[in-house]
């Protein structure tokens, strides 16, 4: 990404790339999540497949910044649909005992793709165009829909209880204005004097009061069990996604890595949250869900700190590597337990919902935290600013990350219910 900034001149809209993605995922999320608890997942599977494909497309081939930042949008709502729908796919066709192992199969299919990814991504921008890295990914998405045949398959021949769960067109104009409204935040940096302050508080409060309808109750208050989960999947997402865009741009910008290496730097977290994910996967109930979560939000905060004082005094790359690689293992330990707590507390009516308001907060969150670290960076990197020295910059931005990880560590233990509540508590409308 560094390399397609500096080609189309887009230093400003670098964040939006990343959070734009994650900001138009929300609606998709949202509309696959209504459709399937009304019809099941194959058709939204099918359909958002179809999408992240044109968005590939278009982003592949653009001719500028804008047209770029266009083909991530839409990509964000074909890749957010998709999520969703899989999740019910996964949730219809196996047991809850097969959770947990199932999740960790998730998290190893994205772990290759991070293990290889970033590096191929790289090499290819250098040898060839960075225009293939997106062009080139089209063939993958065909490939892999097409092996989800058996799948789609045996949910067609399962019987499913009757759903009357209508559109929901006020939830889905909702996920609008949230997404709008972070794009908003993205946009502010832009924006001179008073405003470059007002604009992205206005607009954060306006993407929180929109996106109170897309969770469960009391998940803005972190009340225990199923909605701290979902908070905490948002958490851990906004203090380690939300630093992560920056960690390469750091590498080439700072200590003049190349694309390629840059991005093979960090491979370390993929595969250290390959490890923890396959370790709490195997542990299961043995591993409970509050020392899981918990530990895992402490080694992302000390993963986003050691960033942070990094950037600042400009240390050896290699401790800012390392410390990536401790953060890797963290999220191994939050993202596949909130993803089983959430289907296991969820009755087979609501898959649909609660699966899109735990995308919905993955996604979110990491879009907020990169909305707030790009006005911080673009505010630092002004001429005539603090930021002369990019440094400066960098540890700004890792330093928003470094709030969120708190907030999570405070929240960590909250997962568990305090008695066995009933699933209805968590139920929608009103966050």
């Amino acid at each position: 990404m560094p390399l397609i900034s500096r080609d189309l001149d887009g230093a400003s809209l670098y964040a939006l790339a990343f959070a734009g993605t994650l900001s138009t995922a929300v609606i998709g999320m949202v509309i696959a999540g209504n459709w399937s608890d009304r019809s099941g997942p194959i058709l939204p599977l099918y359909l958002s497949a179809a999408l992240f494909a044109c968005g590939l497309l278009v982003a592949g081939s653009a001719p500028n910044m804008a047209v770029f930042v266009a083909g991530r949008l839409v990509q964000g709502l074909g890749s957010g649909a998709m999520t969703v729908a899989l999740y019910v796919v996964v949730a219809r066709l196996y047991p809850p005992t097969l959770m947990p192992r199932i999740f960790v199969s998730f998290a190893a299919a994205w772990i290759v793709p991070s293990l290889i990814g970033p590096f191929i991504a790289g090499l290819v921008a250098e040898l060839w165009s960075w225009h293939w890295v997106f062009l080139g990914v089209v063939g993958l998405v065909i490939v892999a829909t097409a092996m989800l045949t058996p799948a789609t398959r045996m949910l067609r021949l399962q019987p499913h209880e009757h759903s009357s769960t209508p559109w929901n067109l006020g939830r889905i104009g909702w996920a609008l204005l949230a997404a709008a409204a972070v794009l908003v935040v993205n946009l502010s940096a832009d924006v001179g004097g008073v405003a470059a302050v007002l604009v992205p508080i206005v607009a954060l409060v306006v993407a929180v009061i929109a996106v109170r309808p897309l969770l469960p109750r009391g998940v803005l208050l972190a009340r225990r069990g199923l909605p701290t989960v979902i908070l905490l999947r948002g958490l851990a997402s906004a203090s380690f996604l939300g630093a992560e865009i920056y960690l390469p741009y750091l590498l080439v910008k700072e200590y003049d890595f190349s694309p390629s290496f840059a991005g093979l730097a960090i491979t370390g977290s993929a595969l250290s949250w390959s490890a923890t994910s396959w370790l709490q996967g195997h542990l299961g109930e043995r591993l409970r869900p509050a020392t899981g979560m918990s530990v895992g939000t402490w080694l992302v905060l000390g993963a986003v700190v050691v960033a942070f004082i990094s950037a600042a005094l400009h240390l050896h790359p290699a401790v800012i590597i390392l410390g990536w690689v401790v953060g890797g293992g963290g999220m191994g330990l939050v993202y596949p337990r909130t993803s089983v707590m959430t289907l296991a507390l969820s009755r087979p009516v609501e898959q649909g919902f609660n699966s899109s308001a735990l995308s919905i907060s993955d996604s979110l969150g990491a879009a907020i935290a990169l909305a707030l670290t790009g006005v911080v960076f673009g505010l630092l990197t002004r001429p005539g600013s603090t930021g002369a020295d990019v440094s400066v910059a960098f540890a700004g931005s890792f330093g928003i990350a470094v709030l969120f990880a708190i907030v999570a560590v405070c929240v960590a233990r909250r997962v568990v219910p305090r008695v066995s509540q009933a699933v209805s508590e968590a139920h929608p409308h009103s966050g």
